[in-house]
């Protein structure tokens, strides 16, 4: 099995990378093809904290590497301001390892 790591990638309509008039209805279609191109890729989708009114998400995903990630966006047509590997800081993770 392939090891998996984590990753945060961003939206924000500021940027044109999350849609304009995203509503709660559109996201939840919008997310159940999200996670299967996920599948597709080998992306495993953790967390998406979104703020509509906003116009801004956060995805945090578990995958072997950020190209992953980066081809499930390119599959579904979907931009992003960037995609960064992240290493979970609680005393469980980060901190244990002292």
């Amino acid at each position: 099995m392939q090891k998996l790591r984590f990753f945060i990638d961003t939206h924000d309509r500021a940027s044109n990378t999350f849609p304009e008039g995203l509503t709660q209805a559109d996201f939840e279609g919008f997310y159940a093809k999200y996670e299967a191109v996920c599948y597709e890729e080998g992306v495993v989708p953790l967390r998406t904290h979104v703020g509509l009114e906003a116009g801004r998400a956060f995805c945090f995903n578990m995958a072997p590497d950020a190209d992953s990630v980066r081809r499930v966006h390119e599959k579904l047509g979907l931009p992003f301001d960037s995609i960064t590997e992240v290493t979970t800081a609680t005393p469980g993770d980060l901190f244990m390892n002292r």
